[in-house]
């Protein structure tokens, strides 16, 4: 039977290498329509997303492959990073023609067109795409018995709960506004004292929410860049926590909230709190331009329309010198001090060319720091406010945050087809470069997100906000969430890219959206056995190099089944999930006797006749094989 497409980017039949493409390299493609088609003459149709240019090119008859005739073209890629969007346009002797895209023969536009993306490349840190990240929310975290808890004299009317127990408050205040002004008091010093039991679940890089002077719990309404929040700490605190970390061997990822600042920060000053002038107080303030406007002073632009976080004029050039040019600018101030990269806040409300002086600044202080951006869609081709965005052609982001991956994986979880996982992931490969695939941000979870936990346990969704604040799990549901949670993490930390642990994720916390996804870390009452699962993991990547390095390949995906492989030369690994409710069995390319288990969850076993893994409902595994991995599908 011929290969039923005409043409596929995915398949070297049609199209090689794989994927995006470097600036300037070969592209071979091979159209092959059905020779009964009658097509006689074949051309390539390009539009190029920034430069605006279209151009087209020739296919050249290149022979017959059984039922199908095919037409190849061997170009080059532009010179300068692209975003190309192809599609053909084939032509019958009698001079009609047809155009050839995604979604087939279709006249004009109605085809649509395939991507191409043309990239500069760019090194990314091994330390990030190798290692394991942990996302901390610092109030939250650990509070030491000595830690002061004293809010006196700090910006923002603050307020401490007696217990560390409690629950976070979430109702309004008076006015209708929430402002989070709760705390805990967890601080720097809290998270250097847990940094043994952190490497001991494998961990090598911290993810800190924002560390910075702030009126907020959250902190991401930054009040100073400059200093640490000193219910934090101090600077010295946080240079003992990366000397302490870098000692580790783990890394410090902060926070860079770049696209506002709060009402109540200096910059602002909106209440008067700090001495100097700010921009709501004199239109003399050295901060003035940072901020729009219309008029002055109590009307501007704020992040979202929420008043308590004005937004900043990126291209202002004092706030650029203060952020990213100056000597002392902030981003490397704090890699100097200790960091090892950033994470950018909302990065979509980041311009393009203020991004490519983070990276610059970010690569000029520390060439191995990393830059990661939080976006939440597929980052080669995302559009935000009317523009296509570069974050990854090169010169701005090493990676972003990959929430695709941790929405296809839960939707598969709970109860759907492991080939839209597939699907989700496989084109997010094809657009990314190698080098920025590799560097996602892989999760399951995150202080703006529901925990894992409860999304994958819970039957339904309380309809209302209070109903939401009083919700646990039932033993039975959480019996289930829990055993969703183990496979979830399993693909987590066996997929490429940077396996990232939302902090109490790997001891059964649970919440629904914010602040319920922000409570305190349980001491006392942690789930040890799913931390030993997390743990368990974390060995495992730092013993398999396939699992930080290798190539990945697609085994079998269909329902509640979903194999892939992970290989290097020096070794193959086939990970397989059974979600469903059903026994599964995934037939082995080879005896099974050459198969090994390494990790696995439930009582899986090989079978002989047929080779075959049998996985029961709920389960998986990582196997070592010495064969060729079964056939896909």
């Amino acid at each position: 039977m011929p290969e039923p497409f005409v043409f596929d980017p995915r398949c070297p039949l049609c199209k090689t290498p794989f994927g995006a493409a470097p600036c300037g390299e070969e592209i071979a493609l091979h159209v092959r329509p059905l020779a009964a088609e009658g097509f006689c003459a074949c051309r390539l149709l390009v539009r190029e997303e920034f430069s605006r240019r279209e151009w087209s090119l020739p296919l050249s008859p290149a022979g017959q492959d059984g039922e199908r005739r095919r037409f190849s073209l061997t170009f080059s890629a532009p010179a300068q990073p692209e975003l190309l969007w192809y599609a053909f346009s084939l032509t019958r002797a009698d001079g009609s023609t047809c155009r050839l895209g995604p979604r087939g023969y279709a006249p004009g536009e109605e085809a649509g067109a395939w991507q191409l993306t043309v990239y500069r490349p760019s090194p990314a840190p091994a330390w990030f795409q190798e290692g394991v990240a942990y996302q901390i929310f610092p109030d939250r975290f650990c509070r030491l018995p000595d830690d002061p808890a004293d809010p006196t004299g700090l910006v923002g009317e603050r307020w401490v709960h007696a217990a560390w127990e409690e629950e976070p408050a979430w109702q309004p205040e008076e006015d209708g506004q929430i402002r989070n002004r709760d705390f805990f008091g967890g601080t720097l010093r809290g998270i250097t004292a847990r940094l043994d039991d952190l490497r001991a679940l494998g961990v090598t890089a911290l993810y800190l929410c924002p560390i910075f002077e702030s009126a907020s719990n959250h902190r991401y309404n930054t009040a100073d860049y400059t200093r640490i929040d000193p219910m934090l700490g101090t600077e010295a605190d946080f240079g003992r926590l990366c000397r302490e970390a870098h000692r580790r061997g783990m890394r410090v990822i902060l926070d860079g909230v770049f696209n506002h600042t709060g009402s109540q920060s200096r910059y602002f000053n909106a209440d008067g709190f700090y001495p100097t002038l700010g921009a709501a107080q004199s239109q003399d303030s050295p901060y003035f331009d940072w901020f729009s406007f219309h008029p002055w002073p109590t009307d501007y632009d704020a992040w979202w329309g929420i008043s308590t976080l004005p937004a900043v004029r990126e291209e202002s050039p004092s706030y650029r010198r203060y952020i990213a040019q100056g000597p002392q600018a902030i981003v490397r101030r704090w890699l100097r001090a200790g960091a090892d990269g950033w994470r950018l806040d909302v990065a979509d409300e980041l311009p393009d060319d203020f991004i490519c002086l983070l990276r610059q600044a970010v690569e000029e202080t520390k060439p191995d720091a990393l830059l990661l951006g939080e976006v939440w869609e597929d980052a080669s081709n995302k559009i935000a406010y009317s523009r296509r965005r570069r974050y990854l052609l090169g010169q701005e982001l090493h990676g972003v945050m990959n929430y695709p991956f941790r929405t296809a994986l839960l939707d598969y979880l709970r109860g759907g087809d492991a080939d839209d996982f597939r699907e989700c992931l496989e084109t997010l490969r094809e657009n990314y470069p190698p080098q920025a695939f590799r560097s996602c941000m892989n999760f399951l979870g995150t202080h703006d997100t529901p925990r894992a936990l409860t999304v994958l346990g819970a039957e339904s969704v309380p309809p209302t906000r209070e109903g939401r604040a009083a919700f646990r799990l039932s033993p039975r549901e959480r019996r289930r969430g829990g055993e969703l949670l183990r496979l979830a993490a399993l693909v987590l930390f066996t997929f490429p890219g940077c396996p990232t642990v939302y902090y109490g994720d790997e001891v059964g916390m649970e919440g629904w959206e914010d602040p319920f996804n922000r409570g305190t870390y349980p001491y006392g009452r942690e789930d040890q056995d799913l931390r030993d699962w997390f743990a368990a993991l974390g060995r495992l990547r730092q013993d398999h190099s396939a699992l930080r390095r290798g190539g990945l390949e697609w085994v079998w995906t269909r329902g509640g089944l979903l194999a892939f492989a992970r290989e290097t030369a020096e070794e193959r690994l086939l990970i397989a999930v059974n979600a469903g409710d059903v026994p599964l069995s995934l037939p082995l390319g080879q005896p099974a006797e050459e198969a090994a288990f390494l990790l696995g969850t439930g009582p899986l076993q090989l079978l002989s006749q047929p080779p075959a893994l049998s996985l029961p409902p709920r389960s998986g595994g990582v196997l070592s094989l010495r064969g060729p991995f079964p056939p896909g599908k």
